[in-house]
């Protein structure tokens, strides 16, 4: 995930209603970046289509088939209008700490909770999605961290180390410091960060999630867990240091930051999530964290994505 520091500002919720007043700007909007990214027919496969204005659609050249402006996308089968669409994502994109759905339910005046509820898990899985194409590499540094949940048995859970009132997270943090490109100047903060919910404690299971997020040729800073043992032989280099509070404070500096302040966000934000959404919410906490520094372009990455990203079965939940 190559980027460099620079320092821009976020887009204002001021800025947001200068740019898209109504429904027609953003529907223009969100058209452009579709024919960017490239229309292909779901019928014939063919990427050559034509623009019916009256129809707000795609029609393709070879077999005549329709696409319309919302099939494909997170937007697909919604009769949310663009205007609640983009002022949803502009929200999610330029707050710190973001946003709960029944939050946004009264920010956009919607009747239906459930409707913004779909919508906002829509949009974190196409940010989970755009997450998962890039690897972290250089000095990475790796720990697990326990995730609070609720269940509708909580009475009857396990408590303590394998406590079922806690989820196992992978967190993995790039603690090779970004550079701003206009001033050479590096920066004291790391740079990216993945946090993935583990199934269970289990080396296979760790191994698992590291091989997908982290370069062969890294260097990996871990504690002495016996989870990390075989480490050594997936990664170039792999330092381990027994676990205390100097070592938490040092050596493993940025994955215990990025822990802690993904537990405050979690908590402050939604209090207690179902253990099967935990992972959308720490994709939305990673997909923030990774692009602090986009300023105004964060936006429309996020349109991109929710362009680019593939359907899944919590789409239609």
């Amino acid at each position: 995930m190559g980027f460099h520091l620079c320092q821009k500002k976020k887009m204002k919720i001021i800025e947001f209603m200068q740019n898209f007043p109504d429904e027609l700007q953003c529907k223009r909007h969100f058209k452009e970046f579709r024919e960017k990214s490239g229309i292909v027919c779901d019928n014939c496969k063919c990427t050559k289509h034509y623009w019916l204005q009256a129809k707000w659609q795609w029609q393709c050249s070879k077999c005549r088939h329709r696409t319309g402006l919302r099939a494909g996308t997170i937007m697909h089968k919604t009769k949310i209008s663009f205007h609640k669409f983009y002022l949803c994502m502009s929200l999610m994109s330029m707050t710190k700490k973001g946003f709960s759905a029944k939050e946004m339910q009264r920010q956009l005046s919607h009747k239906r909770y459930k409707t913004i509820w779909v919508l906002m898990h829509r949009l974190r899985d196409a940010m989970g999605q755009r997450e998962d194409l890039y690897s972290l590499s250089g000095s990475v540094e790796m720990d697990e961290g326990y995730f609070s949940h609720t269940t509708k048995e909580d009475k009857k859970l396990k408590r303590g180390r394998g406590s079922q009132r806690k989820r196992n997270v992978a967190v993995i943090a790039e603690s090779t410091p970004l550079e701003n490109i206009e001033t050479g100047k590096k920066s004291s903060h790391f740079r990216f960060a993945k946090m993935k919910v583990l199934e269970n404690h289990n080396a296979e299971s760790v191994n698992q999630v590291v091989q997908k997020g982290i370069e062969k040729e890294s260097t990996i800073i871990t504690d002495k867990s016996t989870s990390y043992e075989n480490f050594k032989n997936l990664f170039e280099c792999h330092l381990s240091f027994k676990s205390d509070k100097q070592v938490t404070q040092t050596t493993l500096k940025w994955v215990h930051i990025t822990i802690s302040n993904a537990k405050r966000t979690l908590l402050g934000t939604y209090h207690l999530m179902k253990s099967e959404y935990l992972q959308a919410y720490l994709d939305e906490f990673c997909y923030r964290l990774n692009r602090r520094y986009f300023g105004e372009q964060l936006f429309d990455r996020l349109v991109i994505a929710t362009i680019s990203a593939n359907k899944t079965k919590n789409w239609y939940v």
